[in-house]
């Protein structure tokens, strides 16, 4: 197993060290050295996921979500918490991680007990002690094939520090799964990459589309758009692709305000 070797310090503005956080440089030789082996896609998601979640110390457990196509699920995990969240999302077809990997954007929840764009979600999780979650796409080309999931146990467990680490395993794992599906070009996972990229392109138009008719901004866009595929139990991209065919956005909230999107 590979080991995270390396620590600095970290000072805060005024010069006094206040925490200790893991050194970018040794992260990045340990899952360089993970990700660029020609072993199983399995195995190597796996150990990038061990070295995220000792990476990471503000973390208990730590995933890896993929979409094949439309399809999400966990190829890694550490930490029984991680799958059972990631699960609850896979259940409902929405949730941090799925729109995180579908949209490309970074998903931060602060607290689940008072989350707003995904409330039924963050009741069960909170219902099972989680408390916080980061999840980051995965960029590959031009599109996100899945991300990385954080979960801790404690509320605003998740600051600015944590964001780097987590951007550099999420670019390790895009290498990794790309260096794989290179190895393995089928049909079906040429397929799966084309589906991927026009799901993204829909949506990226239907967040358009609402951007000029409410004058918001792209991560509010995104908001209303998720909501309105909880609304109506639709598949976000159905519900986005409706949009950008026919102008209508069912679902859509209509005495509530704009949600504030807090994830980017």
């Amino acid at each position: 197993m590979t080991k995270f070797r390396g620590t600095a310090p970290f000072f805060n503005v005024r010069g006094k060290k206040a925490v200790r956080m893991p050194n970018l440089v040794s992260l990045h030789e340990d899952l360089a050295r993970v990700a660029l082996t020609s072993g199983d896609l399995g195995d190597v998601l796996g150990e990038i996921t061990r070295i995220a979640r000792k990476a990471i110390p503000a973390i208990d457990a730590a995933s890896i979500t993929l979409i094949r196509g439309e399809k999400a699920f966990t190829a890694a995990y550490e930490g029984q918490m991680a799958l059972d969240a990631d699960e609850l999302q896979y259940e409902r077809g929405y949730g941090p991680c799925i729109d995180a990997g579908l949209a490309g954007q970074v998903m931060v929840i602060d607290d689940m007990t008072s989350e707003e764009r995904w409330p039924d979600y963050c009741r069960a999780v909170a219902a099972r002690g989680i408390g916080s979650s980061l999840s980051m796409p995965l960029p590959f080309q031009t599109i996100s094939i899945g991300a990385l999931n954080c979960y801790a146990r404690r509320t605003h467990a998740l600051g600015e520090d944590d964001r780097p680490l987590a951007e550099e395993v999420a670019a390790w794992i895009a290498l990794a799964v790309g260096h794989a599906d290179t190895d393995a070009q089928t049909s079906d996972e040429l397929s799966n990459l084309k589906v991927a990229m026009k799901t993204r392109a829909v949506i990226e138009q239907a967040k358009g589309i609402l951007v000029e008719r409410f004058k918001i901004t792209e991560d509010m866009a995104f908001t209303v758009l998720s909501r309105a595929s909880q609304n109506t139990n639709i598949k976000l991209s159905e519900v986005a692709n409706e949009l950008v065919t026919t102008g209508v956005l069912r679902g859509a909230p209509r005495s509530e305000p704009i949600p504030a999107a807090r994830g980017a």
